[in-house]
C-alpha cells in the first residue's frame, strides 16, 4: 500500500477531528426510514468508536442520498442509530458550517460525537476540483480553523473529488480511518502484490466493467485467470462469434453493451488461456431451470446463469488460486432457480485456502444471503470506488491522503 497515515500517526486526546465517513444508506421512500445500517456500524464500531475512546472531539461529516432524491435526507435519524450502536450520546445539529455548527464543534468536550447536516445540502460538495482548489471553498475555510486533523474514512466515496473528500487534506494533518486503511490493504493484497496464481471472477451486468479490469489485471500481470458469468460473460460469448439467441442479444443491445464486443474479442485473442468462459448455461424455460452447452445455442429463451460444467470447471481454477476477487455474481442469484452458479461459486471461494476479495452490491448481498461472511478473506462495501480502484485508477480520496503523508514527512 502506497505511504499514508493512519489513526496510530496522531495523538488524538483532546483533538479536534473532522471525520468523513460514508453512512449513505438504503432509504424507505415512503417512510425516509434507514432500512439498514450497515455502513453507519462499520464506521462506528472501529474509527468513530475508537476516536472517542482516545478522547477526541468527533465531528462526522456524510452524504446521504443526492439533491432532488428520495434517498435525501437529513443525517440526524443516522446520528440516533450510531448513538445506538455505540450506545453513547451522539449530538447532532441541522447546520454545516454556519454559526450554530460551529458553536456546537466548540463546546465539545473529549470523547463527545457530533454529527453534522448532510454535506450535500451544499451546493458545491459535488463540484469536481483539486484539493487546492477545494480546499478554498467556503465550507472547509469555516470549519478546517476549528480542528487539529482530518480523518478520511469513506473509501466509498474515494473516486469522487468532491469538497469534503479532498478539501481538508491541503489545510489539516490527514489520517485514514480504519475503514479506509483496511480497504487499502485488502485491495493491495488483491491488486500490488498478489499471490500466485490469481484469479478473477468477473460477473454481474456491467460488462464495461468487466472488460476494463480483465484487460488491466492481464496486461498488468495481476491475474492469472479471468472466470467470466453473468451478464459480463453473456457478452464474451458473443465476442467469440457464439450467437446467444434473439431474447439474449436484445437484451444486451437494450443495455447498450454491444459496442464492447469488439475490445473483449480483442482480449480474448490477446488471452486465450486466461480468460474462461462458461461451456455451458442454464436457462429459464418458462420459470424453470434448465442447463444447454454452448453448442447447442442459439436458444429462444433467456440465459440465467452459468451451468453444471462450467460451475465444475471454475472450481478446480479457484481450488488452486491464492488469491481471489470476485466482483458480480455469475447468474440471477434472487431467483433459486438461477442462484446455483453464484451459490456453488462462492463456497468454493469461502472454503479457498487463498486470500478472498469480494466486492459490489449484488456480490456482497449474495454472500450475506449464503451466510459466508465470516468465510471471506474480505467484504469492500464500496462501489464504484473499488470498481476504479480494480482498473488501475487513481481515487481522489487516496492521492488526497497520500500528498498529506508526504508533507508530514
Amino acid at each position: 500500500m502506497t505511504k499514508i497515515l493512519t489513526l496510530d500517526d496522531f495523538d488524538f486526546k483532546d483533538k479536534t477531528a473532522l471525520v468523513r465517513v460514508d453512512f449513505n444508506s438504503p432509504i424507505d421512500p415512503q417512510t425516509g426510514k434507514i432500512l439498514e445500517d450497515v455502513r453507519i456500524r462499520m464506521h462506528g464500531e472501529t474509527t468513530i468508536k475508537e476516536l472517542a475512546e482516545k478522547g477526541s472531539k468527533v465531528v462526522i461529516l456524510a452524504h446521504q442520498g443526492r439533491p432532488g432524491e428520495p434517498d435525501f435526507v437529513p443525517l440526524e435519524q443516522h446520528a440516533k442509530v450510531l448513538s445506538g450502536i455505540l450506545d453513547r450520546p451522539v449530538k447532532y445539529v441541522d447546520d454545516l458550517f454556519g454559526e450554530e455548527a460551529k458553536g456546537a464543534i466548540r463546546e465539545m468536550k473529549g470523547g463527545e460525537i457530533l454529527v453534522l447536516q448532510n454535506v450535500r445540502s451544499y451546493p458545491r460538495e459535488r463540484e469536481k476540483g483539486t484539493p487546492e482548489e477545494q480546499s478554498k471553498t467556503e465550507f472547509v475555510q469555516s470549519l478546517a480553523p476549528l480542528a487539529d486533523v482530518y480523518v478520511s474514512d469513506a473509501f466509498a466515496a474515494a473516486h469522487r473529488a468532491h469538497v469534503s473528500i479532498i478539501g481538508f487534506a491541503p489545510l489539516l494533518p490527514s489520517v485514514a480511518g480504519r475503514i479506509m486503511e483496511r480497504e487499502l490493504n485488502a485491495l493491495g493484497k488483491a491488486l500490488e502484490s498478489p499471490e500466485k496464481p490469481c484469479v478473477y471472477i468477473l460477473g454481474g451486468a456491467k460488462a464495461d466493467d468487466a472488460l476494463r479490469i480483465s484487460k488491466y489485471v492481464l496486461d498488468n500481470n495481476i491475474a492469472d485467470y479471468v472466470l467470466t458469468g453473468g451478464v459480463a460473460g453473456h457478452l464474451f460469448l458473443v465476442a467469440m462469434d457464439i450467437n446467444l439467441g434473439k431474447p439474449n442479444i436484445e437484451f444486451l443491445q437494450k443495455k447498450k453493451l454491444m459496442e464492447f464486443v469488439q475490445g473483449i474479442r480483442e482480449l480474448i485473442k490477446k488471452y486465450p488461456e486466461k480468460i474462461k468462459t462458461a461451456p455451458d448455461l442454464a436457462i429459464d424455460v418458462n420459470g424453470n431451470r434448465r442447463e444447454i452447452s454452448v453448442e447447442e445455442l442459439p436458444t429462444n429463451y433467456p440465459i440465467c446463469d452459468i451451468g453444471t460444467n462450467t460451475i465444475q470447471q471454475y472450481a478446480e481454477i479457484i481450488k488452486k488460486a491464492k488469491s481471489i476477487v470476485v466482483s458480480g455474481p455469475v447468474g440471477i442469484f434472487e431467483n433459486k432457480e438461477f442462484a446455483k452458479g453464484t451459490k456453488m461459486i462462492l463456497e468454493v471461494v469461502a472454503d479457498s485456502q487463498g486470500f478472498s476479495l469480494v466486492g459490489g452490491g449484488h456480490t456482497v448481498a449474495a454472500v450475506e444471503q449464503l451466510g459466508l461472511e465470516q468465510k471471506m478473506g474480505y467484504i469492500s462495501t464500496a462501489g464504484g470506488a473499488l470498481i476504479e480502484f480494480l482498473m488501475g485508477e487513481e481515487l481522489p480520496g487516496v492521492v488526497a491522503l497520500e500528498e498529506a503523508a508526504k508533507r508530514k514527512s
